[in-house]
């Protein structure tokens, strides 16, 4: 078994892959974070649109490239709980590419509808 890309320590059918199956859903806002830094690691565009608000999901996603997703850190969480309708997660996710190692940090927005989280 192999350890899940988010970094939680848990193997990857023990943590995102039953969300990117579609056997669970994220309980928290963090949790969908988590769920979709694995899937841009793995490739999963069907997932990642699937989760995306839809006032902001593109018409389509590319992933093609030469990016490789190598590590996640959650900085911040704000809301996001069972107990809320949104939140917000601070994270820094790091890469390579051909230009050598980088980081992408961003504060995203999470809004549950109808009970599940998805990504605005």
């Amino acid at each position: 078994m192999h350890d899940c890309p988010c970094g939680s320590g848990r193997t990857y059918g023990a943590c995102c892959g039953r969300l990117h199956a579609g056997t669970a859903g994220a309980e928290t806002a963090e949790a969908l974070m988590r769920s979709r830094y694995s899937a841009f690691a793995l490739g999963d565009t069907a997932y990642l649109l699937r989760t995306w608000h839809p006032d902001t999901r593109p018409a389509r996603l590319d992933l093609a490239g030469e990016r490789r997703w190598t590590g996640l850190e959650i900085v911040e969480t704000s809301g996001g709980t069972a107990f809320h309708s949104s939140g917000t997660v601070a994270f820094r996710a790091h890469y390579r590419d051909p230009e050598g190692p980088g980081v992408q940090e961003e504060t995203s927005e999470f809004l549950r509808i109808e009970g599940a989280w998805h990504y605005r």
